[in-house]
């Protein structure tokens, strides 16, 4: 569930900046090297290649399923891919003299991949995953980074931006508490599962090294096949888990300084996702799967893809509940959307299905604060803006008694509330997709079929009765079936 909940707030701003006209490379993968994988294939006695042909296609069908619309996907297994820019890379860092190797001990923990300080260790044992780290005594390559401390401090102010705010702080407090330099290599003895590192063959490349590098190996850096307009010339967005941001905040940049390469613009930093309120664990048997989403609202992403969306403010940690997806589902999908649209329908049909809106009023004055949070990326107030234009909606059709009226008025009434659901749909359109278009197809929209492509933009149908050649309706059904049938 945490991989989805990053995997939906990516698309939705990557979704966004597309129906904005601006050019997009949406890039998403799977990071496969490690002492985590190593073991896990040991147990089950497979080898770790064959372990992440087996897994990796389980993700990649479950982004599918939930509409996830990236360009891209990159395995730090794919040695024709990822593995010549992470070799190179190492080289330039070499030749930098940001790379040292010497002897070290230290407290190891395999769920972080990463050595640990005492200092953060909580009763001895590492926060996150609430285990005690192993001490490791070992030779590795060592990355030189508390020599770049104040160079991070400007940074970090000044020109890589962290999203939200509170995050940034956080970011800038890890640098207040002095850092250390980090280990970049393992031992083979230690770790076989990695990228060896270049004329160092008894050595592998440490997992930050190799897993960092995806950003500009996906884009063939430092390779005869190098698109770096997406790099040099883009606004480069990373979107990641608080747990990770201290490597993308302070590693990575260094990194990339040394290598003569553009530091990335912004730092999009999502929370923990807990379960009815609790931390997800297999032993309390609270984990929430994926497919079990899925499976309980017939396939259907868009509940999901909603729920996301409304309840975890981008940042913040998050709970995920059946109950109150359920709630979220029948109020605000199901009544306010989708009974709302089926009853508007309905009356125009028995109207003679003609629209007949007055273009000299408007009915929606959102759209410049929905975009204004959309650029923000502040996405679970963005979404809360056709939320209320439907909650609006519904309003005037039972205060004005819409079906009560005698016909020319109740043609321009029931027009009114279409037009406002034409431009709901638009604005549901990075959240919730399938349905944003299902919407507009029954309502008749000529634009419709096109909504889903990568190249449509809604520039020209932000406007009050923008589609001139809108005139019928079309067929109304269901728009989210009872639960009780979903289930």
């Amino acid at each position: 569930m945490g991989h989805v909940l990053e995997k939906v707030l990516a698309d939705v701003c990557a979704r966004w900046f597309r129906l904005k006209g601006d050019e997009v490379r949406f890039q998403i993968g799977t990071d496969e090297h490690g002492i985590k994988i190593q073991r896990t294939a040991e147990k089950e006695k497979l080898s770790p290649q064959d372990l992440v042909d087996r897994n990796v296609p389980l993700f990649q069908e479950l982004y599918k399923k939930l509409n996830v619309s990236a360009d891209v996907f990159i395995r730090t297994t794919d040695q024709k891919m990822h593995w010549p820019t992470v070799e190179a890379l190492w080289k330039k860092l070499q030749d930098s003299g940001a790379l040292e190797k010497r002897s070290y001990t230290g407290l190891y923990c395999q769920g972080c991949e990463r050595f640990l300080t005492k200092k953060e260790l909580v009763d001895g044992k590492c926060p996150i995953h609430l285990t005690p780290p192993e001490e490791v005594t070992e030779q590795n390559w060592f990355f030189k980074l508390k020599e770049q401390e104040t160079w991070l401090k400007k940074i970090l102010k000044d020109e890589y931006k962290i999203i939200p705010d509170f995050r940034a702080k956080e970011t800038l407090s890890l640098l207040d508490q002095g850092l250390e330099d980090v280990s970049f290599s393992r031992p083979k003895t230690s770790l076989a599962w990695g990228i060896p590192v270049p004329d160092d063959t008894e050595q592998v490349m440490y997992v930050w090294c190799d897993a960092l590098t995806n950003y500009i190996s996906g884009l063939g850096y430092f390779t005869d096949h190098a698109e770096s307009k997406f790099w040099d010339d883009a606004t480069v967005t990373h979107v990641i888990g608080k747990d990770i941001a201290r490597f993308h905040a302070l590693i990575w940049p260094a990194m990339l300084k040394h290598a003569g390469v553009k530091i990335p613009d912004q730092l999009l930093i999502h929370g923990f996702l807990t379960s009815d309120g609790q931390k997800m664990s297999k032993s309390l048997g609270n984990v929430v799967h994926p497919p079990e989403v899925l499976e309980h609202f017939k396939g259907n992403p868009d509940p999901l893809r909603f729920y996301l969306s409304h309840e975890i403010p981008v940042g913040n940690d998050g709970d995920f509940s059946w109950e109150r997806i359920d709630a979220l589902y029948n109020s605000m999908l199901r009544n306010n959307i989708g009974n709302l649209l089926n009853r508007v329908l309905t009356l125009i049909t028995k109207e003679g299905g003609d629209m007949q809106l007055d273009t000299k009023q408007s009915g929606v004055e959102t759209w410049e604060a929905f975009a204004k949070d959309m650029d923000a990326m502040n996405i679970s107030d963005a979404i809360r803006h056709p939320a209320a234009l439907a909650d609006e909606s519904n309003k005037l059709f039972n205060d004005r008694a819409v079906w009560k009226l005698e016909t020319a008025e109740k043609k321009v009434q029931l027009s009114f509330v279409a037009e406002r659901l034409r431009h709901i749909a638009l604005m549901l359109l990075p959240f919730i997709p399938d349905t944003a278009q299902k919407i507009s197809k029954q309502l008749g929209v000529s634009y419709a079929d096109k909504m889903l492509d990568k190249d449509f933009t809604i520039d020209a149908w932000k406007g009050w009765g923008a589609d001139k050649k809108w005139t019928k309706v079309g067929t109304p059904e269901i728009l989210f079936a009872p639960l009780e049938e979903a289930k």
